[in-house]
């Protein structure tokens, strides 16, 4: 069903529908960050932070943005570690349309969401899984998502492997 109310919005979505403050990174390629579940607080959450701050210093033709939970357990850990970086965009909670345009237009999805995940591949993206374990195992199997953890080493591995080479790019995407 996710997928299917995906498909309906797909046609009804435009530039227009993206969020305002994306405009100065349209140039750019666009990594969409969701993190937010509970076992990602504290520690886990800043090393999602600490590689996504990398990502973004090595690769200066990306941007990466991240619309930020209301909950104070991610807000405020994202905001400290990540705020006033030129090259990540924290924003509010999207609403859907804004979101599903969000996720048509970016490179690649960095998320510990379940439904991000089912719903990246419909527009050819690939996700990098920020969990030990998913609940979704079918884009794992089919290799259209990867299971990257929460470290911030083996996160910054795969979004390289992803930001560097079309090959490995390619291999991720759903057809």
């Amino acid at each position: 069903t996710v997928v299917d109310a995906l498909k309906v919005m797909n046609s009804r979505i435009s530039a227009e529908h993206l969020p305002k403050p994306l405009k100065p990174f349209l140039s750019r390629r666009l990594i969409l960050v969701t993190a937010h579940r509970r076992e990602n607080f504290g520690k886990p959450l800043v090393s999602i932070c600490k590689a996504i701050k990398r990502i973004a210093d090595q690769f200066p033709d990306t941007a990466v943005v991240y619309p930020v939970h209301l909950n104070p357990q991610v807000k405020d850990i994202v905001h400290r570690h990540l705020g006033g970086h030129p090259s990540v965009l924290l924003l509010a909670p999207l609403d859907y349309l804004e979101f599903t345009a969000l996720l048509k237009k970016c490179f690649f999805v960095l998320t510990d969401s379940g439904g991000v995940q089912e719903e990246a591949p419909s527009f050819h993206k690939p996700v990098l899984v920020m969990r030990e374990v998913t609940e979704r195992p079918d884009g794992v199997k089919m290799g259209i998502a990867k299971l990257v953890g929460t470290s911030e080493t083996r996160i910054t591995r795969a979004a390289f492997e992803l930001l560097s080479s079309s090959k490995k790019y390619q291999q991720m995407i759903l057809l």
